[in-house]
């Protein structure tokens, strides 16, 4: 299937800040993002609240939005509606710093590295561990919010199958402008669990992202079973890329010496990069 983006407008706490200032020393426009910075327009100040074209946002609700520094509100009806999700768990875009993008949580737990790098540099580094991939076809295991397939991209791939599972994630994916180049015709996006859309292949790809969630998460996604699969899918040779980041590390914990040896044992040449928090190399021939 194709990826659709939901384009709405959005307001964040740096959006709203920048136009109560703007009120504060009177002036009557000011240029704001309501993509969360991909792109910037005029807003026309008025005693009610700020008008863009059609979209129209009341002061108290501005205000609201500058308190909220994480979170990240659809502007709907001149009303705030907060791109989270409810279900069997809750789901969240969450704002890590003004020009970078969001990341995704879910409950409580984030799904990328905000500590030290943003988003997009982490999945950079990602990337880069699978070298050249002008003209190649990749495997990226867990869309997310697809900034590795994004990356894959840029960095000249022809061609990314991205699966995910949980389609609560791709629906905060559409709604984040940051997530939008997975629109691309060069695209497949997967809807389903991984263990069983990875039996569609054989030999068919040059090289994989296995990004999952945390080892509690999705034990299976770490296991000799699907790192096997993960090898036949691949032509040899083939690079592979697995973060596996460092739950536990306080307490001594090195889940990627366990990783290692699995990945080992399925066909697999690794070392493990502490700077990108990945197992990577590439299936023996």
């Amino acid at each position: 299937m194709r990826f659709q983006p939901l384009r709405k407008p959005l307001i964040c706490s740096p959006v709203a800040e920048a136009i109560l200032k703007a009120r504060s020393n009177g002036r009557r426009e000011v240029e704001i993002s309501l993509d969360l910075g991909k792109s910037f327009q005029r807003a026309e100040l008025t005693e009610k609240g700020i008008k863009v074209g059609e979209i129209e946002l009341g002061w108290s609700q501005i205000e609201v939005a500058a308190r909220r520094e994480r979170d990240i509100y659809a502007i709907e009806n001149g009303e705030l509606v907060p791109l989270s999700i409810a279900s069997d768990h809750f789901y969240k875009l969450v704002l890590v710093k003004w020009g970078a993008p969001p990341t995704l949580e879910i409950d409580g737990i984030h799904m990328h590295r905000i500590l030290d790098v943003t988003p997009d540099v982490d999945s950079e580094m990602k990337i880069k561990l699978l070298g050249n991939l002008k003209c190649r076809k990749i495997l990226d295991v867990c869309t997310g919010l697809g900034y590795t397939a994004i990356a894959a991209l840029k960095k000249g791939a022809c061609k990314v199958v991205t699966i995910e599972k949980d389609e609560n994630v791709i629906k905060l994916a559409q709604l984040n402008p940051w997530s939008w180049e997975l629109a691309d015709e060069r695209v497949e996006l997967k809807l389903g669990d991984a263990v069983e859309v990875i039996e569609e292949y054989e030999e068919e790809f040059d090289a994989v992202m296995h990004d999952p969630p945390r080892f509690s998460l999705a034990g299976e996604l770490y296991s000799l079973e699907f790192y096997k699969k993960l090898a036949r899918v691949l032509k040899p040779g083939g690079r592979i890329a697995h973060y596996v980041g460092q739950p536990g590390i306080h307490k001594g914990r090195k889940i990627w010496k366990g990783v290692l040896e699995r990945m080992r044992l399925a066909g697999f040449d690794v070392r493990y990069d502490e700077q990108s928090r990945c197992v990577y190399g590439y299936r023996k021939r």
